[in-house]
């Protein structure tokens, strides 16, 4: 397999190397048919011909995969792609993530085994986390930074939706708490990124005085990126299970359309944010929504959810970060902060979503529930 990943990555540089080459000699970017092309002539020559030794369906797959974000780099240019915009194609590290994508020719499965069977590498002993719902047509062997192998199948599949009911909720995310529902309900994050700083810390530096290319540098690497791969893990499996529950729980799901990104900038809270993944979260429940068919909105996130009293609808201005609890000035109610901003977002949701969540100015001088 690590010969296979080689090949794999030394195609995809070599055909990225030889457009760029082609384009800072005025000509066209090579398209997928010249490329394999051109990878059938290196085979036979002397200095490639080592690229035989392995299967040629993840070989041509790699030159489809550099097409493909190619496409994707001109459609974000000209504004056909929504969306950040997409940098061009960079070349494959061999410490980074590495992968071979086999189609339905290049793999089998047996029936009641724990073994599949790849082209030129033969069997290889796997443990299944589920069963398959259907014949896949495509398999991905992958490596990661930490040297941890998994193998992803591609299947085609119908879900079917869950029970419908007459639940909503509003969910306000927060750093102090990750969620706050609301029915009163609040989640704690368990802030994996937080809880192993300190590790993070002393392994980074530890790996900075090592002399590069030897054996305790690739040691201490490999322990450094097992501790990404940990914090990454924790963090998903959390969105995952939250997610899938509040799926499950209720017919309409309604969030606020957050400017992640801008408050990313603050240099206090970025660290805590990018430790919750809001936006994670939000793609997680889009895509369980479709699939079970939920009602997923997103209000705009210029609606005052924090400073209106979800009781009689009174604004009260704006309020400090510190400021967790307040009395309404109309009717006198105690409110929670996150409970009260996860009520008017709930109810905010019974509107269309507007187009203003990118910057323009807009004007809420109102906001009144409706019973």
């Amino acid at each position: 397999m690590s010969q296979l990943f080689g090949c794999c990555r030394v195609v995809f540089n070599d055909a990225l190397a030889y457009c760029k080459e082609q384009y800072r000699a005025g000509h066209k970017k090579p398209n997928s048919k010249e490329l394999s092309k051109r990878l059938t002539e290196l085979k036979k020559t002397t200095e490639k011909q080592w690229l035989t030794e392995v299967s040629s369906i993840p070989l041509q797959q790699s030159l489809r995969d550099l097409e493909q974000a190619y496409s994707n780099f001109f459609q974000s240019c000209n504004g056909q792609r929504k969306g950040k915009k997409v940098k061009p194609p960079q070349f494959k590290k061999r410490k980074s993530k590495q992968s071979a994508r086999f189609m339905d020719n290049g793999f089998k499965l047996y029936p009641n085994s724990d073994y599949i069977y790849i082209a030129k590498i033969g069997e290889i002993k796997v443990v299944w986390s589920r069963e398959l719902p259907a014949t896949p047509s495509s398999a991905t062997l992958i490596k990661d930074s930490s040297d941890r192998y998994f193998v992803s199948f591609v299947v085609e599949f119908n879900p079917q939706p869950l029970p419908e009911n007459q639940n909503s909720v509003g969910i306000d995310l927060g750093i102090t708490d990750f969620a706050t529902l609301s029915n009163g309900e609040k989640i704690k994050s368990p802030q994996p990124l937080k809880k192993h700083l300190k590790r993070l810390r002393r392994l980074q530096r530890n790996l900075s005085i090592k002399q590069k290319g030897s054996k305790r540098r690739e040691i201490t690497r490999k322990k450094l990126a097992r501790l990404h791969a940990k914090i990454s893990d924790t963090r998903t499996d959390f969105l995952h299970q939250l997610s899938t529950r509040i799926i499950r729980e209720n017919q309409t799901i309604v969030l606020e359309d957050l400017n992640v990104s801008g408050m990313m900038k603050n240099r206090k809270l970025a660290r805590a944010i990018s430790d919750l993944g809001w936006q994670y979260f939000r793609t997680m429940l889009e895509a369980k929504s479709v699939m079970y068919g939920r009602d997923f909105r997103v209000i705009d996130r210029w609606i005052p959810t924090s400073q209106i009293c979800s009781d009689c609808g009174f604004r009260g201005g704006k309020k400090e970060l510190n400021i967790r609890e307040w009395t309404c000035l109309n009717c006198g109610k105690s409110h929670d902060r996150d409970i009260n901003a996860a009520n008017n977002i709930l109810v905010a949701g019974g509107l269309s979503e507007t187009l203003n969540g990118r910057g323009e100015k807009v004007r809420c001088d109102s906001f009144s529930r409706n019973k």
